[in-house]
């Protein structure tokens, strides 16, 4: 293959991500113990209070904290104190300090790819945040570049096309997520590798388009089995 441009996501395609903010979501549920409402209920509202909470605050653990509290306040039946409120933002923000684990064959597999191809890490959420990730996984020097954006949607894509003059038919976005990392890149006319993982976020669920005539898509099982292509 000659030489593409690999556009990579980072939060669950090359690190462990979502099982953190999962496990900070049931000691929420624990902690709140509902009289009424079965934890399956608590959780859709928790997931439709993270959505309003995004428009507010974007991604991350920060906005992660707000959900949380935010639920806690609708559901709570009893008043909420300001040790309490410290002990349920503590949920969110242990997150922040939990270690990079990276995801198995991850290094090895970039260092093969950044031989033959050009990498470029594109990741969404906190501007801070995620560049604390970046610099402690130890993998920013496989990248040429590392752009973090508010929202991951076409014109985002369409932007980064733009920004480094590359060519759509030898780009490819590769990642995890149907919502973030595969449809829009897509439809922005570039190819897509979906990489499935387990715990993606449910509200990055979605169905994976079908891909315009031209442009390819491809799915494999692991980040590793990318040396098979590339």
């Amino acid at each position: 293959m000659t030489a593409q441009t690999l556009l990579i996501d980072a939060d669950d395609t090359l690190w462990e991500n979502n099982v953190y903010f999962e496990e900070a979501i049931a000691g929420f549920i624990e902690r709140l113990n509902h009289q009424h409402l079965p934890p399956p209920e608590v959780r859709q509202l928790l997931y439709q209070v993270e959505r309003e909470t995004i428009l507010e605050h974007g991604y991350g653990s920060h906005s992660f904290a707000h959900s949380l509290v935010k639920c806690f306040e609708h559901l709570s039946e009893a008043p909420i104190t300001p040790a309490l409120h410290e002990f349920i933002w503590g949920f969110a923000h242990r997150i922040s300090s939990y270690p990079v684990q990276l995801i198995p064959g991850v290094p090895e597999t970039l260092e093969y790819l950044s031989s033959r191809h050009q990498l470029l890490m594109v990741t969404k959420g906190n501007i801070a945040e995620q560049s604390g990730k970046v610099e402690r996984s130890g993998l920013k020097h496989y990248f040429s570049a590392v752009e973090i954006v508010i929202e991951k949607n076409v014109r985002s894509y369409q932007e980064i096309i733009a920004k480094y003059e590359l060519a759509e038919d030898a780009t490819w976005m590769i990642g995890n997520s149907p919502r973030s990392d595969i449809n829009p890149a897509l439809a922005a006319g570039i190819n897509a590798v979906f990489v499935p993982h387990d715990m993606t976020w449910v509200l990055e669920h979605e169905s994976v388009d079908a891909p315009p005539d031209g442009v390819r898509l491809l799915q494999v099982e692991s980040f590793p089995e990318l040396q098979r292509h590339f």
